[in-house]
């Protein structure tokens, strides 16, 4: 049904209170100036006059913008000329042009929602009437095709089930951003290939995330395109590196992201998916493929994903972020070019000059225990662990400060052969005393449970110049 070029339109449906009440109104309209009427939910309603248009596919509802039912709309040449909204006498006797109306029902009456703005309908409904417009080519499935399998034999998979991509699925999270599909983001190693927000919003569906994760996935994907981050360099490297993701500031608590319990673990999904969303962008944009550009001669884990929120519930700590020149309550995405995860497990010390120095112990088997300033490291410190710290009145700068102190060694203990290791410093660094990292090459945050005198050391891909340095932007919706 055409909607008419001059006349009343209404559309109803029969779940609506207000919408039934009506009936002896639309009545009136029939027998005088003329009434369509499209019902959402019933054709036969309303029977007062002998039932509506069908409108259950809610292409009308969709194309007039009805966000309330009932809705009453006086078209002019084809033009929306007036619209009540719900029941209010005198809002449709504007309208209509008619006094009198409905003069046995009370003087007003809410509306219900329509069912084209039920959650999830907005996008369905753009995608099903054409309005939806993609830059990205699509996949036509035959009907007995999985479209998981599919994936698959495509190579959009980092190895794990994908979400199939749907229209529906990527409008959805485009939703979660105010910058537009077709706004290229960068260019993506190794292929160097443009990378738009559509598609890392078709990269964020299959990783599973939520529209109100996708600002922080395209921080994440624009701080590994800052070119000090080497994020070409660090697809190319046989280490075991891959990119590890801090999220800070109101964002990471705003979506739900885990800092405590398990935080560099399973079974959050704000933390699983956003670093997933970076590795399917670098993996299908960029072309980063284990096997191809990829070279890591074994990998690790955490090139799935590894991302976490830092724990800013202690208001005397200064987040990492802080430290890097933005302003605290900033949300941010910070990006380290790390490997896996190595334990600390002290459960004795309880003086912060110990623990600093148990600590020490495990990062400077960072690389190798007999290399030194090849390698950054990011140590997680865990609340107990920290709680010695903070109980002896030692902030970040002091704990950096003593690190700085006792990761010191004679060369003549790290040259090469020393101990019987051939590896090690060269000869012209025996003599003398060398610092595990280079300056400002230690990297702090906090995250983890309750419960637990342990702590957790990310060891580093090279460092500095030679190789990547961390990074940090802001995340915008």
């Amino acid at each position: 049904m055409q909607l008419p070029e001059n006349g009343l339109v209404a559309v109803v449906k029969r779940d609506c209170p207000t919408c039934e009440l009506l009936e002896p109104v639309y009545r009136q309209l029939r027998d005088g100036p003329g009434l369509t009427v499209f019902s959402q939910d019933d054709p036969a309603f309303p029977e007062a006059i002998g039932g509506a248009h069908d409108d259950r596919d809610l292409e009308r509802s969709y194309r007039l913008d009805v966000e309330t039912v009932p809705t009453l709309i006086r078209l002019e040449g084809g033009r929306e000329a007036g619209r009540a909204i719900g029941w209010h006498r005198g809002d449709w006797e504007a309208v209509t042009g008619i006094e009198g109306l409905g003069a046995d029902l009370p003087e007003w009456r809410p509306g219900c929602g329509s069912k084209s703005v039920e959650p999830g309908m907005a996008e369905i409904l753009k995608v099903r009437f054409g309005d939806a417009r993609f830059g990205a080519r699509p996949i036509e499935l035959r009907n007995y095709d999985d479209p998981i399998e599919a994936a698959y034999e495509r190579g959009w998979s980092d190895g794990l089930p994908v979400v199939p991509p749907t229209e529906v699925r990527v409008l959805r999270m485009l939703r979660g951003t105010t910058r537009a599909p077709d706004e290229i983001i960068g260019s993506i190693p190794p292929n160097l290939a443009p990378c738009t927000v559509e598609k890392a919003a078709i990269n964020a569906v299959m990783a599973g995330c939520k529209p109100e994760y996708f600002p922080v996935v395209l921080a994440a994907i624009e701080a590994a395109l800052i070119p000090e981050f080497t994020m070409h360099g660090l697809l190319c490297t046989t280490y075991f590196a891959g990119p590890v993701v801090v999220v800070n500031g109101p964002i990471a608590k705003a979506i739900g992201m885990n800092w405590g319990g398990n935080a560099l673990g399973q079974g959050n999904r704000a933390n699983a998916t956003i670093g997933r969303a970076l590795q399917l962008v670098i993996r299908n944009v960029g072309g980063g493929i284990p096997g191809g550009i990829d070279r890591a001669t074994l990998g690790q884990p955490g090139k799935y994903t590894f991302c976490f929120a830092e724990d800013e519930t202690d208001p005397t700590w200064e987040p990492w972020p802080v430290t890097r020149g933005f302003a605290a309550g900033t949300s941010t995405v910070s990006l380290f070019a790390g490997d896996g995860v190595l334990s600390n497990f002290d459960q004795i010390s309880r003086t912060p000059d110990s623990l600093v120095r148990s600590l020490a112990m495990s990062l400077w088997s960072i690389g190798h225990p007999k290399k030194v300033q090849g390698h950054d490291a990011l140590l997680v410190l865990s609340p107990e662990h920290y709680r010695i710290f903070r109980d002896a009145g030692w902030d970040r700068a002091r704990i950096l400060a003593e690190f700085e102190d006792v990761l010191r060694k004679p060369g003549s203990e790290l040259v090469r052969g020393a101990g019987g290791v051939m590896e090690g410093v060269v000869p012209e660094q025996a003599e003398g005393v060398l610092s595990k990292f280079r300056p400002g090459g230690l990297h702090i945050v906090r995250a983890g449970g309750q419960a637990g005198l342990m702590s957790a050391i990310i060891g580093g891909w090279a460092s500095g110049a030679r190789g990547s340095i961390p990074v940090t932007k802001e995340v915008k919706t």
